[in-house]
């Protein structure tokens, strides 16, 4: 998904929409890989803003099929996407000293895929729960406590106690 923005940034006061389909149909996001389950049509306005710079603000948003957390199960969670930036031409930008590095504008073509994928990252949710009170599986055998008791024994002895443990044991028979 490219957009050609010569004319937006040759020519003041130039505005520029377009509504383009996001091809992607999953999300790399720390070493895991999250189905997108619906995308809406992302909006794309291009407006010169001066002499070889334009402001982009692109809006979208995107419902993920993420897993729980604590329990593993497929959570459906909404990832809106609004954001306004600026944007530099390749002449401008050689004069411009200290300006970021644009990895998603190649000559006059602006890359609204690599664009959207940074900042659907962004806006992905820290923590993801199935419920509020969800309660996550069994520590041994991999069971959903949320869907009852799994009978292992989850008695966890105290560490600190471990030394006293070992002196009564030292002087016991075998």
């Amino acid at each position: 998904m490219f957009m050609n923005l010569t004319d937006v940034f040759t020519s003041e006061g130039k505005d520029r929409e377009e509504i383009i389909t996001f091809g992607a149909d999953e999300v790399s996001y720390i070493g895991n890989t999250y189905r997108i389950l619906e995308k809406s049509p992302v909006h794309v306005k291009c407006s010169n803003v001066g002499t070889g710079k334009a402001n982009v603000c692109v809006k979208a948003e995107f419902t993920l099929g993420i897993p729980c957390d604590r329990c593993l199960k497929e959570v459906t969670v909404s990832v809106p996407v609004c954001f306004e930036q600026e944007i530099i031409s390749p002449e401008a930008g050689q004069e411009a000293d200290g300006q970021e590095e644009q990895s998603f504008l190649q000559g006059y073509e602006l890359n609204v895929e690599a664009l959207l994928n940074s900042e659907i990252l962004v806006n992905m949710p820290v923590k993801v729960l199935c419920k509020l009170d969800c309660k996550g599986i069994c520590k041994q055998c991999g069971h959903d406590l949320n869907e009852g008791d799994c009978g292992c024994d989850t008695f966890v002895p105290d560490p600190r106690m471990a030394a006293i443990k070992d002196i009564f044991y030292a002087n016991k028979e075998v």
